[in-house]
């Protein structure tokens, strides 16, 4: 039995499963390979730079949903989907990528439509719907917190939490509300090995007038992906970027900084000890490689050794 890379249900013969094409698009009765290699990903991608409006370092493609074609087709311009090809470097950053964004929500986190997908070589590459697009010639105005405090790619890293919650207090409708979703990603993060998350992996996006944290999006567990990392945090708490035990993200940064009562705190740290087992089954049936996967578990439960 193969596994469905869209849905991870387990499918006797073809690619993918009808579960997984619905989720695509409920129309959706096949999907077929990107017509390209890795090689050939990067090196359009590379093509696309100058025209794709998405910052980061790990290479982009802007693609839309052809039904009709049962295709994904790149776009230079008003793309609903951005792909993230396998990394010469570092191998399986699409499987890890996926992985952490669905345990993610199963952690309650609110995270896009994303999965894994087939090129001719049957290598997988990683996917992303756009949070800010959703449909054509609409978009919602979002912000990330690089942007929001003055910052660039540059200095993405010269913050520390402290501020990110400043500035959710100062640019959220409803401040209370999403301090509470910053502590949960805080400690999803910590868990699950993100030492990544710098400021431009932080946004807020308008709708309706209301401004709140966007959906979560470049999670990774970074630690298995570099090795041999030094730090546990991207941006520090209470100073620190390593060693961080449960008195810092959780006395310290939820309830004294964050300023969230006990109970919201039992009720997240509550919530994620009971979805534990689950993201172990998970990471299980995964794409990653099996000595990925036990390192993935066992810092999984160091970290959470040091927060319970």
């Amino acid at each position: 039995m193969n596994r469905c890379p869209l849905s991870y249900a387990e499918i006797a013969d073809g690619l993918y499963s009808d579960k997984g094409l619905k989720k695509l698009n409920v129309r959706l009765k096949n999907l077929k390979k990107l017509d390209f290699t890795t090689e050939e990903l990067l090196e359009e991608a590379a093509s696309r730079s100058d025209k794709i409006s998405l910052d980061g370092v790990q290479p982009k493609l802007s693609a839309i949903l052809s039904v009709s074609e049962s295709a994904f087709k790149f776009v230079d311009t008003k793309g609903i989907f951005i792909i993230k090809p396998q990394q010469l470097i570092y191998p399986h950053i699409p499987e890890n990528e996926d992985l952490t964004m669905r345990l993610a929500q199963k952690s309650g986190i609110d995270v896009p439509l994303h999965g894994l997908l087939y090129d001719k070589t049957l290598t997988l590459h990683y996917f992303i719907r756009r949070f800010d697009r959703p449909k054509p010639n609409v978009k919602y105005q979002v912000e990330d917190f690089a942007q929001l405090s003055g910052k660039n790619r540059n200095t993405k890293y010269d913050s520390s939490m402290e501020q990110v919650a400043s500035l959710i207090e100062k640019y959220c409708t409803f401040p209370a509300i999403e301090k509470v979703k910053l502590f949960r990603l805080t400690l999803f993060n910590f868990l699950t090995g993100n030492e990544d998350m710098h400021l431009k992996n932080y946004s807020v996006i308008t709708k309706d007038d209301i401004t709140s944290l966007s959906p979560a999006y470049d999670l990774l567990n970074t630690t298995i992906a570099l090795k041999n990392t030094k730090e546990e945090i991207a941006l520090p708490v209470k100073g620190k970027k390593s060693n961080l035990t449960g008195n810092d993200l959780i006395v310290y940064f939820g309830k004294e900084r964050l300023q969230l009562n006990d109970q919201t705190i039992s009720l997240v740290l509550n919530e994620l000890k009971e979805i534990i087992p689950e993201w172990e089954t998970e990471i299980g049936i995964s794409f990653l490689s099996k000595e990925s996967k036990e390192a993935y578990v066992d810092l999984l439960n160091n970290r959470w050794t040091l927060i319970k």
